[in-house]
């Protein structure tokens, strides 16, 4: 035994592994993995990109969390990447906020156009499809609650997407901005 050493201490191994006070250390640990289940459970939502809609922003096959919170603490806004719960938890679409509520909005030719604006959209992929929307080359007015959503990969036919307008109770998260 060494000059310093209390023969009631444990030994330095036990101290590494556990901690002086097990018990303390078993109560932290408990407290922490109910901090990580928790947030997992309500604040976090893993999600898997699956298909080309998103791209050049999000690739197929990455992983990704939507904080669910961020929708209660801020509305969404015009760019926001969100979640749309589609079909129980599991079938989520991951598309921008194109129109807001109140918004009138119009696609001519491929070209977003909002209250009879241009928007500019550095995000997109070139060359851009000829979309149009409403189909009668005319504009349409977002009822309350309603959110136009697109994805960024707008190269193809527009009726080879999933788009349009989506009621905001199905919004689910945003992915970071």
């Amino acid at each position: 035994m060494g000059k310093n050493e209390d023969s009631s201490s444990p030994p330095w191994w036990q101290v590494v592994a556990v901690g002086r006070n097990p018990t303390v250390t078993f109560f932290r640990l408990l407290l922490l993995i109910a901090i990580v289940v928790g947030i997992f459970q309500y604040v976090l939502m893993p999600i898997r990109v699956t298909g080309i809609s998103m791209e050049s922003t999000y690739r197929d096959g990455q992983r990704l969390y939507l904080n669910r919170l961020s929708l209660w603490m801020n509305p969404a806004r015009r760019g926001d990447i969100l979640g749309i719960q589609m079909g129980g938890n599991s079938v989520l679409l991951l598309k921008r906020v194109i129109g807001l509520p109140g918004e009138r909005v119009a696609i001519r030719k491929g070209q977003v156009f909002i209250n009879g604006e241009a928007l500019d959209e550095p995000y997109l992929n070139q060359p851009i499809a000829p979309w149009n929307y409403p189909t009668n080359g005319g504009e349409r007015l977002l009822e309350a609650n309603k959110y136009l959503m697109i994805g960024d990969n707008r190269t193809m036919p527009q009726d080879l997407h999933e788009w349009g307008l989506i009621d905001g109770n199905k919004l689910v998260g945003r992915l970071r901005r």
